[in-house]
C-alpha cells in the first residue's frame, strides 16, 4: 500500500507540473533574470527529453491528460532496470511523461493534419538500395530541427550575445547561429540543412523564424524544403524553459500545427556524438535490409 501511495503521489506531482508547464508555460516568470545587456536570460544547458508522444495515440482520442495511475505506470516503466526502454541500451536516458497525451496542442485532436497526398508519400517509407536511400540522421549528416523529445543525447546548450542566439545540440553536435539584428532572410535559392533562421524578441519571448531548408532534409518522413518553422522560447522559472513550435507548409498539412514542450535545466555534461563509430552501422543496416528482402549481402 505504501508503494502504491508513493507512486500516486509522484504521479500527482508530475500531473500538476505538466499542466502548469503546458498551459501556463508561455507566461514568463517574475523572477527570471536578465542578461547584462537587458534581454531575458535564456542561457544554459537544457534537456528536451520526454516520454510524452508527439501525436496523440488512438487509444487516447478525446483526452488531453493521463490519469495519475497512467502517469505512474509510464514513469515506473521508464525508470525500471527491467523496463523495455532500459533493456534497449545502457545509454537510454529514460525520459518521463509530463502527463499530457500529446505534445501537439493545435489542432486540438493532437494529430498532424497531413494532406492526403502527403499521407500517401509517407506510406511509401524509406528504401535501402544504397546509403543515399537512408535518412540523413542514419548517415550521420544531420538530425534536423526542431528537437521534440528524444530518449538520449537530449541536451541543448543555449548561448546569447546582444545580437545573436546560439543553439548547440548534443545530438550530432549541430549548431544553429541565429541573428537578432533584423537582417533579411537569404534568397530562396540558398538552402541549408537546418534552414535559414532569424530571431526577434516579442516581450520576454524569443521568436525564431526559420525557412529555406534543403529539400533533402527529411523530418519524421516528410521533406522540409518548403516548411516554415516559428519557434518560441520563454523562460518560465529558474529551471524551466517553455518551447513552442509551429509548422507551416500548405502542400503537406491542411492547416498549420503547433507542438509545445517544457525544457528542464540540467547540469550536464554535454557529450560528444560519435556517429556510427566509423559508420559501420550503415553497412550493417544495408546488409540486414537486403537479408529481409531475401537477397544475399
Amino acid at each position: 500500500m505504501m508503494h502504491v501511495a508513493r507512486r500516486r503521489l509522484l504521479a500527482g506531482w508530475l500531473l500538476v507540473w505538466g499542466c502548469v508547464a503546458a498551459t501556463a508555460g508561455a507566461q514568463p516568470a517574475a523572477d527570471v533574470s536578465a542578461t547584462p545587456w537587458g534581454a531575458p536570460d535564456l542561457r544554459g544547458l537544457w534537456n528536451h527529453g520526454t516520454a510524452t508522444p508527439l501525436e496523440r495515440p488512438e487509444h487516447h482520442v478525446g483526452r488531453t491528460q493521463l490519469t495519475q495511475d497512467e502517469i505512474a505506470e509510464i514513469n515506473t516503466e521508464a525508470r525500471s532496470a527491467e523496463g523495455e526502454l532500459s533493456r534497449r541500451a545502457v545509454w537510454w536516458e529514460r525520459p518521463l511523461s509530463d502527463g499530457r497525451t500529446s505534445m501537439i496542442v493545435e489542432p486540438s485532436d493532437g494529430r498532424i493534419p497531413h494532406t492526403p497526398a502527403a499521407r500517401r508519400r509517407r506510406s511509401l517509407g524509406p528504401h535501402a538500395d544504397g546509403p543515399e536511400g537512408r535518412n540523413l540522421w542514419e548517415r550521420c549528416i544531420t538530425a534536423g530541427i526542431p528537437r521534440l523529445g528524444g530518449v538520449y543525447l537530449q541536451n541543448v546548450h543555449l548561448l546569447q550575445t546582444p545580437d545573436h542566439v546560439v543553439l548547440l545540440h548534443e545530438m550530432i553536435h549541430e549548431v544553429r547561429v541565429i541573428p537578432l539584428d533584423d537582417r533579411a532572410h537569404l534568397p530562396p535559392g540558398v538552402r541549408q540543412w537546418l534552414g535559414d533562421a532569424r530571431g526577434r524578441w516579442e516581450g520576454d519571448t524569443l521568436v525564431v523564424d526559420t525557412r529555406n531548408f534543403d529539400p533533402k532534409q527529411l523530418y519524421r518522413g516528410w521533406s522540409q524544403g518548403n516548411v516554415r518553422l516559428t519557434e518560441r522560447f520563454t523562460r518560465v522559472g529558474a529551471d524551466m524553459l517553455h518551447y513552442a513550435v509551429t509548422f507551416e507548409d500548405a502542400a503537406q498539412w491542411v492547416t498549420p500545427w503547433t507542438a509545445e514542450l517544457t525544457l528542464r535545466r540540467t547540469e550536464g555534461p554535454l557529450f560528444e556524438y560519435a556517429c556510427h563509430e566509423g559508420n559501420v552501422g550503415m553497412a550493417n543496416t544495408l546488409e540486414m535490409t537486403r537479408g529481409e528482402d531475401g537477397e544475399r549481402p
